[in-house]
């Protein structure tokens, strides 16, 4: 959204600020990931609930305000220690600052020519963070958004993922697929292919095929996540990326499998199958917890909502799940994940 307000007062005058506000949902792989980064096919779904939002208006010299999340005051050590094992040692400058320069370098290559105001920009967020819900990448898109508006450039939408990874993974270092961007782009319910012969590149960026689905497709699902205890992306993607690059048989195996499961999800979504979209949720995990061990508090998850008579899987990394409930389970399954300090919603797709 763009606003205009009176907000800008100088010694001398009252100045008109066009505010420009955009947002970017969260989002939960339904299935087939992680294989988005391994050439597979994942579906993944906006969770409109949680959010990151970026302002940002024409200012006098270039600034990025600190948020909430990059504070460098504490009132003791053991505040500084809780801060940490919240939300890590990164806040969300570094992306806004990543997704700045990306845009800059996009543009140029495209000879794109950019006029020379400059702005204030800021971001906030109510993600959950390090539940694998997509937080990071929240922010990079709100952001490349209030870019684009601000200096009119219109980058296509097939493109906007790519570019958006590639602010991550070349810019930051941050090992990653192209899931959650392209559902950040999109929104809605996507069924996302990645095989290499779906590549294509536009504007020096490597895009594949996303086929957006009615939302209406969907059974009843939820999304629930711990509220204590989480996990950063990098833990289980650098893991698996390392083993993948070896060539271990079993990794190079279940990343084509993860991609079956995603296209046997779509066909049951076009048919109406919900026990055939069930059954790949609740594989999709069994697969997933095959490859190595995972935190006994992960799995008391999935357990916890299957023993309710849901479906359950993780819903990114690690922290958060997502799977169908119907709603003579859902009370069932609120209580039981309550009980064991997780949240649980019904997504607002």
């Amino acid at each position: 959204t763009t606003v205009k307000a009176r907000s800008c007062v100088t010694t001398w005058r009252s100045c008109s600020v066009e505010i420009i506000r955009k947002r970017a949902y969260a989002r939960a792989g339904l299935l087939g990931n992680p294989s988005d980064g391994y050439n597979g096919k994942t579906i993944s779904f906006s969770v409109r609930n949680f959010f990151a939002e970026v302002v940002l208006y024409e200012w006098d010299a270039m600034e990025i305000v600190l948020a909430e999340q990059d504070r460098a005051r504490f009132r003791s050590i053991h505040d500084l220690a809780a801060d940490v094992r919240s939300h890590g040692y990164y806040g969300g400058i570094r992306l806004v600052k990543a997704t700045i320069k990306r845009f800059a370098d996009y543009c140029e290559l495209q000879g794109i020519r950019l006029h020379e105001r400059n702005f204030s920009v800021r971001y906030s967020s109510n993600v959950p963070r390090q539940v694998g819900l997509a937080g990071s990448s929240a922010i990079i898109v709100a952001t490349l958004r209030c870019l684009m508006e601000f200096y009119g450039v219109e980058i296509p939408l097939r493109v906007q993922p790519s570019l958006v990874l590639s602010v991550e993974t070349q810019e930051l270092g941050i090992a990653a697929g192209l899931q959650d961007r392209v559902i950040q782009c999109y929104e809605g319910l996507v069924y996302m292919d990645f095989s290499p012969e779906q590549a294509e590149v536009i504007d020096g960026l490597t895009c594949y095929a996303y086929e957006p689905l009615d939302p209406a497709l969907l059974p009843p699902v939820y999304v629930a996540y711990h509220t204590e205890l989480g996990e950063p992306t990098e833990v289980f993607h650098n893991d698996i990326r390392g083993r993948y690059n070896r060539g271990e048989p079993a990794i190079v195996d279940a990343m084509q499998r993860f991609a079956g499961l995603a296209a046997d999800g779509r066909a049951a979504l076009l048919t109406g199958d919900v026990d055939a979209l069930t059954a790949a949720i609740n594989a999709n995990f069994d697969l997933r917890c095959s490859l190595y061990r995972l935190p006994d508090w992960q799995v008391q998850m999935v357990e916890t909502a299957r023993a309710c008579g849901a479906s359950a899987k993780f819903a990114g990394s690690g922290g958060g799940i997502v799977g169908t409930a119907d709603d003579a389970v859902y009370p069932e399954l609120v209580k039981a994940l309550n009980a064991i300090g997780t949240a649980v919603i019904r997504p607002t797709i």
